[in-house]
């Protein structure tokens, strides 16, 4: 039991409101002296992990960077971007996206995101393609944002099958060798593009019929503007 002494610390830690990454390293120290272990094996063993999960620090660094270009006014270059084309709409931007995201994330490259690239570009320019300069209710701004979030949920979860070296693909092949069957990693990768390419289509499908229901909706929504102010002149 004593060797569960780090999981006491970080509750602990973390419930008085200490410096959490000061909290972590004490936690993994006593787990480590409780297991017998002395503290260049205890270092060897965190200057491991981090190494190994070295990509999560790429992560938490587009956090601050995605923050400041939004500050400095990223989302209105997008949607003034978006404005100074004609016949663009919302549904085409995130169709768009969600092809480029199955690409890439089928070739391995993870470009997309909803931190990266949703809320700063693909959001903003979904938004000004349905606003079309007219002011937008709240509600109709958080279905917007709503499907331009699937669009990279859709393109990550159908596209990254694609991908040879894929995770969910190992992991397929590992529990089909082991109940004794065996599986080609090109064969499950060329069998996952056609359920790609079905749920682009699907998807346009969706995407194109949530475009007249936004126009129908900011139509309705202009002429209840219309009707109120009217009534304001009287």
């Amino acid at each position: 039991m004593i060797k569960l002494i780090g999981i006491l610390i970080v509750i602990l830690g973390l419930a008085f409101r200490f410096n959490s990454l000061l909290v972590v390293i004490v936690a993994g120290f006593a787990t480590g002296f409780a297991g017998g272990m002395s503290p260049v094996e205890i270092l060897d063993v965190i200057g491991s992990a981090f190494v190994t999960n070295r990509y999560m620090s790429l992560f938490i660094l587009i956090l601050p960077v995605i923050g400041l270009l939004e500050r400095y006014g990223l989302r209105e270059q997008a949607g003034r971007f978006i404005r100074s084309f004609k016949g663009t709409t919302a549904g085409r931007i995130m169709i768009i996206y969600m092809l480029f995201r199955q690409i890439t994330v089928g070739l391995g490259m993870m470009l997309g995101g909803h931190p990266s690239f949703i809320r700063p570009i693909v959001s903003p320019m979904a938004e000004a393609a349905v606003a079309k300069g007219r002011p937008m209710p709240q509600k109709v701004v958080d279905e917007v944002r709503g499907f331009a979030a699937s669009a990279d949920n859709y393109g990550n979860f159908y596209g990254q099958l694609i991908f040879l070296a894929a995770g969910g693909l190992l992991l397929i092949k590992g529990v089909m060798e082991q109940a004794g069957y065996e599986v080609s990693l090109t064969t499950m990768a060329v069998y996952a593009i056609p359920t790609a390419v079905i749920a682009l289509l699907i998807a346009a499908v969706q995407y194109h019929l949530f475009d007249c229901r936004m126009e129908r909706l900011m139509q309705e929504s202009t002429q209840q503007d219309g009707v109120h102010e009217g009534r304001n002149v009287q």
